[in-house]
């Protein structure tokens, strides 16, 4: 009410998941309470365009962090109902962004400054990365030309596997993949686990 901003990018939301699966209420309450505070104050203020940053992990929800996520974006698209008539409520969404905080590119340079061993879950795993400024792009293009109720994916193009990544980033230390520095796979089995448990909690 002070300040009338015109536009509010809300990315103000915890992301680490193993953390987050430690602890579901701080959870629940910073990404969906706070999307709802902040929602609902952008509406008392009359902002004209409110961008919600969100995840892929929103889709068919498997952890606390992802459900959560869900629930922002649910709160998010319900505020263009009582939005005015040029109010404009929306959603982001895209995956995992190269050298953001929390991603694994900085925890591979951590692992191989320490000597070893760089840890990924399976030779078969991939994912789908952007970077930083491609991520500022969307969200910046979404909110200047975004429609309210909507949501936005970028077209992250193929997925890469995580192992190709991990060697990629070994190189470019100066050490030689699997023998200067080693990668050991870790398995699935916790990820499933963890994947079970939230499935029959959080299932839209």
């Amino acid at each position: 009410a002070r300040y009338t901003p015109e536009l509010v990018f809300h990315a103000a939301a915890y992301k680490h998941v193993p953390m987050m699966e430690a602890n579901t209420i701080a959870a629940i309450e910073n990404n969906v309470f706070g999307t709802r505070n902040l929602v609902d104050a952008c509406l008392s203020a009359g902002v004209r365009r409110f961008v919600l940053v969100s995840t892929d992990k929103a889709v068919e929800p498997l952890c606390v962090y992802g459900a959560s996520k869900y629930l922002s974006e649910r709160i998010a698209m319900a505020a263009q109902s009582k939005a005015g008539r040029d109010e404009h409520y929306m959603v982001v969404r895209f995956g995992n962004v190269l050298g953001s905080r929390g991603s694994i590119l900085p925890l591979f340079m951590q692992q191989i400054a320490q000597g070893g061993p760089v840890t990924v879950t399976d030779p078969r795993a991939s994912r789908y990365f952007m970077t930083i400024p491609e991520a500022c792009s969307l969200v910046l293009k979404a909110g200047g030309v975004g429609a309210g109720g909507e949501s936005y994916l970028l077209d992250m193009g193929e997925p890469i596997l995580i192992r190709d990544l991990a060697e990629q980033v070994i190189r470019f230390s100066g050490f030689i993949p699997d023998k200067d520095i080693k990668i050991e796979y870790i398995g699935r089995s916790e990820e499933r686990r963890v994947g079970r448990e939230c499935r029959s909690r959080w299932s839209p």
